[in-house]
């Protein structure tokens, strides 16, 4: 199997390395922007070489990893390319710009958008794991415009890293990862940004941050490069959830101000059921 990766970073180098550990034969190229991205993954056994987008038309499975912002136009790129027999799947967070990009695409049945639920705050081809997927939800988008036998091929890459799939509406994706992941890094990066502020002595940072800090402020490592684009994209969404936090924020500072803690025990409380919803238990 001939795979080409578009961006070679957490995401693409992470489906490389995955990809040559679960098959018996895989030849693995890529392209990026950024040539010391390849050369890294070279170095690290993740590519076999280095090639250009022009290449793609060689490719059984291309994969578009890069930011969200430019991933529509590098699409029709490769779309353009392909041959009938090339799958092409994309792992952008968001999916409503970039199915309604290739919307009346020729080619259109060559692509399946995805988006892996998986990552770490660290970037590069050096942040690359080969279980980074391993029992991570896979979201797939509009499924049935996809070529069945592509559809098959893709499955089957999905199911040898372990991951598991759910489908959605582009749209519906759209908004309910607002809620559950472009939220978190919002207030990851805002939590980072109000420490940095109040607490000016770095080494008080460091020896007073507990466990509770640091995995609630770790999504504020995050590349900025890669989150700009997405808030961009998802501006509508992002806006409806982040209002309605800044309402429960200011609901929550009102009850410390009117020292009503009976509220504050119970409103804790009540959100204490989370527990029940990501331990899988209802």
């Amino acid at each position: 199997m001939k795979v080409h990766i578009i961006g070679i970073g957490l995401i693409g180098g992470s489906f490389a390395a995955g990809i040559r550990k679960a098959f018996q034969w895989v030849e693995i190229t890529a392209s990026d922007a950024n040539s010391e991205n390849l050369a890294n993954a070279k170095r690290l056994g993740l590519i076999d070489s280095a090639e250009t987008q022009k290449s793609i038309s060689k490719a059984d499975v291309v994969i578009i990893a890069v930011p969200v912002d430019v991933a529509p136009k590098i699409l029709v790129e490769v779309l353009d390319q392909v041959s009938e027999n090339t799958l092409v799947f994309d792992t952008g967070s968001t999916k409503a710009g970039i199915c309604k990009a290739v919307a009346t695409h020729p080619n259109r049945r060559n692509y399946l958008a995805a988006h892996p639920i998986a990552g770490t705050e660290f970037s590069g081809p050096e942040a690359a794991v080969s279980d980074l997927f391993s029992n991570k939800t896979n979201i797939l988008c509009e499924v049935e415009k996809t070529a069945f036998r592509l559809q098959e091929r893709a499955l089957e890459i999905f199911q040898k890293l372990a991951m598991r799939i759910r489908y959605m509406d582009p749209a519906a994706h759209d908004r309910h990862i607002a809620y559950v992941s472009h939220l978190s890094h919002i207030s990851s990066f805002m939590l980072g940004k109000t420490v940095l502020e109040k607490e000016k002595d770095e080494r008080d940072i460091f020896d007073l941050a507990g466990s509770g800090f640091a995995s609630t402020v770790r999504l504020a490592k995050s590349s900025p490069h890669m989150w700009t684009p997405i808030f961009r994209q998802n501006k509508e969404n992002v806006l409806e959830i982040l209002n309605g936090y800044i309402e429960n924020l200011l609901n929550f500072r009102d009850l410390l101000q009117n020292d009503d803690f009976d509220a504050v025990f119970k409103e804790m409380e009540r959100i204490n059921y989370i527990k029940t919803i990501l331990n899988g238990i209802r």
